[in-house]
């Protein structure tokens, strides 16, 4: 249960960054480059103190496509791995609706955000590979930089991914409940989990014999 609610409280606070921080950013500019700037600084920031004091709880998977990940690596077992799922997409769902709370709107939407195309999708398999990557490969060659790395590669892929790098199942069916900056409408929530499951296969394939000693 303790690790549960790591997850929980993690991919909560989690998506009350994306969503709050794109509502503020639109509030206060007219500008989209400086609402997807405050957006990503925010995002990574949260994940920087939620990976670091959740980390040794949990693992700090707050991702599904992470959890995934660890499960194939033999490094979870399934029913763990079951309930760190749900938990994640419960709770990023509960955490769409606090932003919504904080800033005075409707807490109960449905996005109209249109998210969809084969660059995008393409995007959504880079993204997600390139954060296992990152997380493995961190692992691997310096397991106390994992925060700032992930944290760091967050910020920087939502500028250099055509996504803005989703690249998380849970993530992406909470911001199908948000009709904000941050949003994706439900009916593109499909497609981007099934690239998002495809960088996952593609990062499971790959990164062992990558980093194999």
């Amino acid at each position: 249960m303790q690790k549960l609610w790591a997850e929980g409280l993690g991919t909560a606070g989690l998506l009350i960054s994306v969503i709050g921080s794109g509502i503020m950013g639109t509030n206060l500019s007219d500008d989209i480059a400086i609402a997807l700037l405050a957006n990503a600084i925010a995002t990574g920031c949260a994940l920087y103190v939620l990976i670091t004091v959740l980390g040794p709880i949990s693992g700090a998977h707050f991702n599904p496509v992470v959890t995934l990940a660890f499960l194939i690596r033999g490094e979870i077992d399934k029913t763990t791995a079951f309930s760190y799922v749900a938990t994640q997409i419960i709770s990023g769902i509960i955490g769409v609706w606090l932003a919504h709370f904080m800033f005075d709107i409707a807490i109960l939407q449905a996005s109209e955000t249109a998210r969809n195309g084969v660059s995008l999708w393409g995007s959504e398999i880079i993204a997600t590979f390139g954060l296992l990557f990152v997380i493995f490969g961190g692992l691997r060659a310096r397991p106390d930089a994992v925060p700032s790395m992930v944290a760091i590669y967050i910020t920087g892929a939502y500028w250099f991914t055509s996504s803005t790098s989703f690249a998380n199942p849970a993530v992406t069916i909470a911001r199908g409940f948000s009709d904000t900056f941050a949003g994706i409408t439900p009916l593109d929530v499909p497609m981007f989990i099934v690239m998002q499951l495809i960088g996952c296969a593609i990062a499971a394939y790959t990164l062992p014999r990558l980093l194999k000693d």
